[in-house]
């Protein structure tokens, strides 16, 4: 190894310097101390992989439209199954440890994924989705379009500034822009709950640093500071949208985003 990796079995990392063993195939890695706990049957990526537990969005999308990552479909339907009427969906944060096994097992599941029916906490399952989203390589907006959505959104003409962001998004890789459409539609269901009581503005709160994220991987603390009330103000202004933008991505093929 000579970038330290997390095993795909036990989450820690392997360090630089030790022997690891990689599937050819699905190019899952793990320590050679956990090859006995390792899934005996693997599913080839019909296309380019990096890792199951690290990779930019389009690692992790099906190979036909709309391009939306099955673990994210996953819990979103789960969410709509049954957290509409939870108080702080998405804020309140669930259980940590449950949230890193969840999101381990969705990962390494391949084609049918485990059912989240079984897990008892909503907030566990909406933990997974922003875990999950958090840990890509790069925020769902990228690092090269980053700096085009917060001038978008800094647009002080309402109409200019959507005209501006609906520019930018079709400018997105097509698995981030379906996902980011599929997110989208998504929130606002929940931004129009009276239960969950987390309007646009919370949500944007929530969400600004998880799908906009910084201009590069390493951002400097002064950066931090400046991103983080331009990444709410850029989900705001995405979830100002009307809805019929959104579906215009995903309603095409929409009998894909069944969960299996």
């Amino acid at each position: 190894v000579i970038r330290p990796e997390p095993c795909c079995v036990c989450g820690s990392r392997i360090r630089f310097g030790k022997t690891a063993i990689k599937c050819c195939q699905c190019q899952l890695l793990l320590h050679t101390k956990c090859r006995e706990q390792c899934p005996s049957l693997c599913t080839p990526r019909p296309h380019h992989h990096v890792r199951p537990h690290e990779g930019v969005l389009a690692d992790f999308a099906p190979s036909t439209p709309p391009l939306v990552p099955m673990l994210v479909v996953q819990c979103v339907t789960e969410v709509e199954t049954r957290g509409l009427t939870e108080t702080g969906l998405y804020r309140v944060p669930g259980a940590e440890q449950l949230v890193r096994e969840w999101k381990r097992k969705l990962l390494r599941a391949g084609g049918a994924l485990p059912a989240l029916s079984s897990v008892s906490d909503i907030h566990v399952v909406c933990g997974v989705l922003k875990d999950f989203l958090r840990g890509l390589k790069e925020p769902l907006v990228t690092f090269s379009l980053h700096p085009a959505f917060l001038r978008a959104a800094d647009i002080p003409d309402d109409v200019a500034s959507d005209t501006a962001l609906r520019h930018v998004v079709s400018k997105l890789p097509p698995a981030n822009r379906d996902t980011l459409a599929f997110l989208m539609l998504h929130l606002l269901k929940v931004s129009h709950s009276p239960d969950c009581k987390m309007d646009v503005f919370n949500l944007s709160r929530v969400f600004g640093p998880t799908l906009v994220g910084h201009s590069s991987a390493n951002p400097t603390p002064l950066t931090i500071m400046e991103d983080t009330p331009r990444q709410c103000k850029v989900v705001a202004r995405l979830l100002s949208l009307p809805p019929i933008f959104w579906r215009g991505f995903v309603e095409t093929e929409q009998e894909n985003l069944v969960p299996m």
